[in-house]
């Protein structure tokens, strides 16, 4: 496995062969009209989208993209005064050592005056987790750190009901897979109102993501769901915030 770079490189980018940026995609919280969260998501450094910039990833640069995207979303977040909590999603693969690869992000916290308590690590299923327990012990660690974490694509990937059977997360995001035509769907149906079950006994709350339209919000909402994210609601803002539309 290569060696990480300094900290101090990931953080000015001189370990990263390209620029990256990223877009704002508020999570809105439906019961009090108010954004819970924005989820920085990465783009390349003119707007181009994830999907270009996460292929040129690789095993030699993972971690510096890794550190990289997480002190570009805090240096966003400041610059744009997100009013609510910032959103991160990291790469499990690229964590060497938390306490080690976690100080990157306290200094570009303390460097823009970001509180810590108002930023969530994501964790995606998608992405194939070799070692469990070392995952564990980054999400453990970040929630000592005072980090809220959560699991994102709940339902899609590798992760899943083991994981939580370890750890329990502030936070799952529903996979817009099951959200897709939920409305008119009894099996999904069934699937998110199971998960919604096991959530509230644990304490988690959960975000419907990928919500698209008016009809899978309000089943959903029906089903006693609060936080959303979606095209319905709005679309991520390159470098900036986007104005959200909640439909009545």
């Amino acid at each position: 496995m290569p060696q990480p770079p300094s900290c101090s490189a990931c953080a000015d980018g001189q370990a990263l062969p390209f620029e990256i940026s990223m877009a704002f995609q508020p999570i809105i919280d439906l019961d009090s009209g108010e954004t819970y969260a924005h989820e920085a998501l990465v783009r390349g450094s003119q707007g181009e989208p994830a999907g270009l910039v996460l292929a040129r990833v690789n095993d030699d640069n993972r971690y510096a993209f890794d550190q990289r995207c997480r002190t570009t979303a805090i240096e966003w977040a400041t610059r744009l005064q997100i009013p609510a909590r910032l959103s991160i999603n990291f790469m499990p693969n690229a964590v060497y050592k938390p306490e080690t690869c976690i100080r990157a992000t306290l200094e570009a916290a303390r460097t823009h005056g970001f509180p810590l308590e108002r930023i969530i690590f994501e964790v995606t299923e998608q992405e194939r987790v070799t070692d469990t327990d070392h995952l564990l012990e980054i999400l453990r660690a970040y929630r000592k750190q005072g980090f809220l974490t959560a699991i994102d694509d709940f339902g899609a990937g590798y992760a899943g009901l083991n994981l939580l059977a370890e750890f329990q997360p502030d936070l799952i995001k529903i996979d817009m897979a099951l959200i897709r035509g939920i409305e008119a769907d009894p099996v999904r149906q069934a699937i998110v109102e199971s998960v919604l079950t096991m959530c509230q006994r644990l304490d988690i709350r959960v975000i419907a993501e990928g919500v698209e339209t008016r009809e899978e919000l309000l089943t959903l909402q029906g089903m006693g769901i609060g936080l959303f994210q979606g095209y319905l609601l709005a679309r991520p803002g390159f470098e900036s915030l986007p104005a959200v539309s909640i439909p009545r």
